[in-house]
């Protein structure tokens, strides 16, 4: 087994969560809340289709009402978590 020696102190790799550089922090928070804006379209057109496919596959014509039901149903779920994480961070309680 070879040997490592020791980091020293003042050479100690920087945590992911702290930045030198000021206003970084704003900036991720930012990108996090503008990602909401983005996931709920996405979730939308990719249900749709996932059902357009299924429509074609199986030739029915509800599947894509239901890929779009059930896109914008893990949109929302996902806008929802997103949004409560970004709240809880702004707060102070921390990324869980």
């Amino acid at each position: 087994m070879p040997f490592h020696r020791p980091i020293p102190g003042d050479k100690l790799p920087v945590k992911s969560g702290a930045s030198r550089v000021p206003g970084v922090h704003s900036l991720v928070q930012a990108e996090k809340i503008m990602q909401i804006a983005f996931v709920l379209p996405c979730a939308m057109l990719f249900g749709w289709g996932a059902g357009w496919g299924v429509d074609h596959f199986l030739h029915t014509r509800y599947g894509a009402a239901i890929g779009l039901v059930l896109g914008i149903v893990a949109g929302m779920v996902s806008v929802i978590r997103t949004a409560m994480a970004a709240m809880n961070s702004v707060s102070g309680r921390g990324d869980k």
